[in-house]
């Protein structure tokens, strides 16, 4: 089995003091990688971030979680990301997605088109990246992207190129995660503005639907399988340390059924890959059980501090 890494969320709008001492402190901790989202809201920007999380330390990696797509030209985003790459030594993740916060879009007057469009996006942007990374010019015509000749420069330390997360919570996206990453994102079908939207499924949180996804992404990876890393993050509710797990999981299936009117079960809730409520000894048995029957060792805490006795016990083993 692989070995746990953790990764932990950065992005608040701080000065690069605070920031590097706030890398420093979690490289120090035995996290991974620290990550910073891509919103067009009151965070840093990931480019910027990232540089300076890289100079401010020796071994921790630096990541997205997870670029949108639809922001940037893939072939400017390559010559960032290999430069990002040079700079920390090979310490870069990519992780990238085909949006999904609509207001963002309406904000800056960029079409919200369907999601199938936007992942089919994604598929042609990962292609460009692993161009420009590649050795020597390439070609490239798509629906949505033309490359002609183009050498991507500069090229990244770590070859063939620096480890790529694709994340998602439907069997396409998931599928594209299977055949082009390193690492696979599994997430729940949730609507985050809207959890009564039809679309919405709140059965997606639990261990049998990211059981599920695992299976698409294996049908789709096929011999590559073996060779991916697996990852989940929290959401829907808040991380929660507590000694009594089953109390507050029953609040949750409360809240849920009257967001929703979906019933979970207290146990689907203490199960599910994706709300963290227990004691830390407890959080530390659940990744390792998730580890055990489903192969999941990538786990996004959050807050540098919010799992850090998790992470203490835990890291790299």
């Amino acid at each position: 089995m692989r070995p746990f890494r953790f990764l932990a969320s950065a992005g608040d709008p701080v000065d690069g003091r605070k920031l590097g001492a706030d890398a420093r402190r979690a490289e120090a901790m035995g996290y991974s990688v620290l990550v910073i989202p891509d919103h067009l809201i009151d965070q840093l920007a990931p480019i910027p971030a990232m540089a300076t999380i890289a100079a401010a330390t020796e071994r921790l990696r630096v990541g997205t979680f997870v670029l949108n797509n639809d922001l940037r030209h893939p072939a400017v985003l390559a010559q960032d990301l290999a430069t990002l790459d040079l700079l920390s030594g090979g310490r870069l993740e990519i992780g990238i997605g085909g949006g999904w916060r609509q207001p963002e879009y309406r904000a800056i007057g960029l079409p919200f088109e369907p999601v199938a469009l936007r992942s089919a996006r994604l598929a042609e942007a990962i292609a460009v990246l692993d161009g420009c990374f590649g050795d020597g010019p390439f070609s490239f015509a798509g629906a949505h992207y033309t490359i002609t000749d183009h050498d991507g420069q500069p090229k990244p330390v770590q070859r063939p190129r620096p480890p790529l997360f694709v994340g998602g919570g439907g069997r396409a996206t998931l599928s594209l995660a299977g055949r082009t990453a390193d690492i696979v994102g599994l997430a729940p079908r949730l609507i985050q503005t809207d959890p009564t939207d039809p679309r919405a499924d709140p059965r997606s949180i639990t261990l049998a639907a990211t059981a599920e996804k695992i299976d698409w992404v294996r049908e789709a990876a096929g011999e590559r399988f073996d060779d991916l890393e697996l990852n989940v993050y929290p959401t829907t509710v808040p991380i929660t340390i507590t000694d009594h797990a089953r109390a507050e999981a029953r609040s949750v299936v409360d809240r849920f059924r009257a967001r929703t009117g979906h019933e979970l079960t207290e146990d689907e809730i203490l199960e599910s890959p994706h709300i963290f409520i227990g004691s830390i000894a407890g959080l530390a048995d659940k990744f390792v059980a998730l580890r055990e029957r489903l192969g999941i060792s990538s786990i996004l805490t959050g807050d540098i501090d919010e799992l850090a006795g998790v992470v203490e016990l835990l890291a790299g083993t």
